[in-house]
């Protein structure tokens, strides 16, 4: 069955308080998916970011990101008042500026943790425990995680002082916050699925060396005596990076990992099937074969590939889990071998437009003639341009690109934002995913990520009146046009 969706992350919708949340606007949004024909939801990593406020160097693998609890929410429950919540930020129309929101809200969610446990909530109690009891394996070491890292002022946690101990009562308001944030999820998650919207997620395949993962379970990483990491995550010079890309990210013991049966990997992406519908495997890449360099090196250049798990790994998942809803991320340096292991599970591998005119060459997987039924085909994704700034003609890297578009498109240049969405839904692809920016028409200030950077990234919003009348239809009429309404 062909069908479509938008990429957008919660932080980029309106309202909020300085940030897209969990909120009526998220509502908003998902009624607008369902006028426009839309099947699909995709979303960047929930988890709390890290480093660079990137949702994928998380400091927990499992746990939800407390900045997109709505305030509102809280204050229908009676936890706040509605003068509490009278942010001096703009709720959209700007980029986010992740530390006045994080000052903003992290205070007012701890407020309401205080208001929560002086009973005011008591109905909310039981189910409270409830969920402190289904979530054990990774909520009590996040929390305490969490409020280990305040005690030390934000430090990583191999430079903690080993007499620190943990608050009671700030645990207690950890396991809280993320009791809310999962209650507003699964609220929003059911009201998209009774729409008929599925919830694509994402799952980065490593995980950040400062996060609650790696401290609660270090013999599963490669680390040394101190606790930091031997070697790191990252990719060879690719597109994006002529020195690579250095992820800084510890590397698996996967050695470890198999004579647990695979019980962590278990356990987060069975963690994740209750969040989503359907799984993108971030970096499917690394699970055949991973580039390995040495934590000393400043670049990427000095790595080497190293076996992955392959089909052990998802021979453990597939017996503990059933039927595995993946999506390969199969983008940059990739091996027939990937191709084989992708195949022989079955999981639909991605295309992306922008990459299709580069790249002359007749076998060119990204050229729509190459298509096949089994994928999820993208303008691009959040680690590209936005379509209208890569087609921009102050964009001297994509002239030629650009020139071979109009030409494989016939186009006369006029609309070519519009051309490519047309030439990407009229694949044969089953699926495809265009980010919401592209449906605007925006230029790289909307940008969402470039790799290989940090301290500009993830911050775009959309502004209220972006979501104008009249786009939902439009979008319901393409998908009609192409046979995926």
């Amino acid at each position: 069955m062909r069908k479509s969706g938008i990429l957008l992350h919660p932080t980029s919708l309106p309202g909020g308080s300085g940030i897209g949340d969990l909120g009526k606007w998220a509502y908003r949004f998902a009624d607008f998916l369902s006028e426009s024909g839309q099947k699909y939801w995709q979303i960047l990593p929930l988890s709390p970011p890290g480093m660079g406020y990137s949702p994928y160097q998380a400091y927990s693998s499992n746990a939800g990101n407390p900045l997109l609890i709505s305030l509102q929410a809280l204050v229908e429950l009676g936890l706040l008042h509605p003068e509490d919540i009278q942010s001096p930020l703009p709720e959209s129309g700007s980029k986010v500026d992740f530390e006045a929101v994080i000052a903003f809200k992290e205070k007012l969610l701890k407020k309401a943790a205080r208001s929560f446990f002086s009973g005011i909530a008591g109905p909310l109690l039981r189910e409270f425990a409830d969920f402190c009891s289904r979530t054990r394996s990774w909520l009590d070491p996040f929390a305490e995680f969490s409020a280990l890292k305040r005690a030390n002022f934000g430090a990583a946690w191999t430079e903690w002082d080993p007499a620190t101990r943990a608050d009671p009562q700030e645990v207690l308001d950890e396991k809280f916050i993320q009791f809310m944030f999962f209650g507003q999820w699964n609220s929003l998650k059911k009201y998209c699925n009774e729409r008929g919207i599925e919830i694509i997620g994402d799952i980065p395949i490593f995980i950040a060396h400062d996060s609650s993962d790696v401290r609660a379970n270090p013999e599963l990483f490669d680390l040394d005596e101190t606790g930091n990491p031997r070697n790191v995550a990252g990719v060879p010079p690719d597109y994006f990076s002529k020195t690579g890309q250095r992820w800084g990210n510890p590397l698996y013991r996967w050695d470890a990992m198999a004579k647990t049966g695979y019980r962590w990997w278990i356990g987060r992406i069975r963690a994740m099937l209750n969040m989503v519908d359907i799984i993108r495997l971030d970096h499917f890449r690394g699970f055949e074969k991973f580039w390995e360099i040495p934590a000393e090196s400043e670049t990427a250049i000095n790595g080497h590939w190293v076996e992955g798990p392959g089909d052990r790994l998802f021979e453990a998942l597939s017996k503990a889990l059933g039927k595995l809803p993946f999506i390969a991320e199969d983008l940059g340096y990739i091996t027939p071998e990937v191709h084989q292991l992708r195949d022989r599970w079955g999981f639909p591998g991605m295309r992306v437009l922008q990459f299709a005119f580069g790249d002359q060459s007749r076998e060119n997987p990204h050229k729509p003639y190459n298509f096949i039924r089994n994928c999820v085909a993208y303008t691009g994704t959040h680690d590209n341009d936005t379509t209208a700034g890569w087609f921009s003609e102050q964009n001297e890297q994509s002239r030629d690109e650009r020139d071979s578009a109009l030409k494989y498109m016939g186009s006369d240049g006029r609309e070519p934002v519009g051309d490519l969405i047309r030439l990407l839904l009229s694949s044969v692809a089953d699926t495809v995913i265009v980010p919401m920016q592209d449906y605007l028409g925006l230029g790289t200030e909307a940008r969402m990520n470039v790799p290989a950077t940090s301290g500009h990234n993830w911050n775009w919003r959309m502004r209220e009146d972006q979501l104008r009348p009249g786009l939902a239809e439009k979008l319901r009429e393409l998908n009609r046009t192409y046979g995926r309404e």
